[in-house]
């Protein structure tokens, strides 16, 4: 049974949810960075390793979001994001293992290997693949999507926002806090001053920022901004707090009712680097201490860019004595599929300039 379950029992029989994770995911001491920076209390949430077959922290929010389309009995989900998005892949993936059709409405993007990656994971999983070149003609496509299923089956798909960061998706973070709380009161780490995670489209943070405020927690959450202003800004964050929380309390009179105005919350914008999934030399070197130090595979899109802000604020001596938690939101599962020898040309004709440009990627 999941934390949120345990401690509002109701919500067990009010929200859907399908199980598609292993959790609690670990918590741990990260002994040899330790050693390197001198700091003594870092420590690492391990969603990484979220699922069987694929992890991250977009398996949380979508135990609730199929969870909903498998009790509605949805055959269709429709969702977006940029070409590479851990989420549109994640969502073909499950959606896949469900048996729902999963379309991916998607943006173009630098480009970088985990691209080529996640394209061909998701083409695997049977998703169809769209690509436009501005947000206004996505927006169009996805209408067309909708209104022709529609018309087409007299079925609705169900559309899942870009990152599942909807309230119901939101709901998955808001349980990942209490799962924290508990693993805190088994003696599996001290309670963080500080937890530093990557800010996208919002439903992480805002899960934590609500958990941790149910759980009486009085951490700090670090949300160091990977996306554009427009998509991660604070307007954002407090109109999915106050939608969250009242969904939550529609369906649990006694859950608490949160503002982002009483939450622990620092924003972080100087890791961005200029630009959405534009690698920066700090998330870069932070991606290879991890991986050297700790055999941790970190991105150079989200989570190297938290963990080099991270990393730059354990320099800082006022830094010294505290507890902190990065939580690593990044996929560690290898894919299952054989995508060595998948052939790219398969895929629709505007997604072959990733395979046939050069990556940012440093080998």
């Amino acid at each position: 049974m999941l934390a949120l379950f345990r401690r509002f029992p109701g919500l067990a029989s009010k929200l859907d949810y399908v199980s598609l994770g292993r959790f609690p995911t670990a918590v741990h001491l990260l002994p040899n960075v330790c050693r390197e920076t001198g700091h003594r209390h870092l420590y690492i949430k391990r969603d990484d390793q979220s699922g069987i077959d694929y992890g991250g922290n977009k398996v949380r929010k979508l135990e609730f979001l199929l969870g909903r389309a498998k009790a509605s009995r949805t055959r269709c989900v429709l969702t977006g994001g940029f070409a590479g998005s851990n989420h549109a892949l994640a969502t073909a993936v499950y959606a896949h293992r469900l048996g729902i059709d999963c379309v991916s409405m998607l943006l173009p993007q630098p480009n970088a290997l985990y691209v080529r990656r996640n394209l061909l994971h998701a083409h695997a999983c049977k998703a169809e693949l769209h690509q436009f070149p501005t947000m206004k003609r996505l927006m169009w496509g996805i209408l067309r999507q909708y209104a022709g299923r529609v018309l087409g089956s007299g079925r609705v798909p169900m559309i899942i926002p870009p990152g599942g960061s909807s309230a119901l998706g939101t709901v998955g973070y808001v349980n990942a806090a209490l799962e924290l709380q508990e693993q805190i009161a088994a003696g599996m780490l001290p309670v963080p001053n500080r937890i530093y995670v990557a800010w996208g489209t919002g439903g992480t943070v805002v899960g934590l920022l609500v958990g941790l405020k149910c759980a009486g927690i009085e951490s700090t959450v670090v949300g160091v901004r990977v996306t554009d202003s427009q998509y991660a800004n604070p307007r954002k964050l407090d109109a999915l707090v106050c939608k969250t929380s009242k969904l939550l309390r529609s369906a649990e009179p006694s859950f608490p009712e949160v503002r982002l105005a009483d939450c622990r919350f620092e924003a972080r914008h100087e890791a961005f680097g200029g630009g959405y999934a534009r690698f920066t030399q700090p998330g870069l070197a932070a991606v290879e201490l991890l991986h050297r130090a700790e055999s941790i595979d970190l991105d150079g899109t989200y989570t190297g860019k938290a963990s080099s802000l991270l990393l730059a604020d354990l320099q800082r001596s006022e830094r010294s004595g505290e507890v902190v938690l990065f939580w690593n939101t990044y996929n560690s599962e290898p894919p299952k599929a054989p995508l060595a020898t998948a052939d790219y040309r398969k895929l629709p004709k505007e997604f072959h300039h990733y395979f046939e440009t050069p990556t940012q990627d440093v080998a």
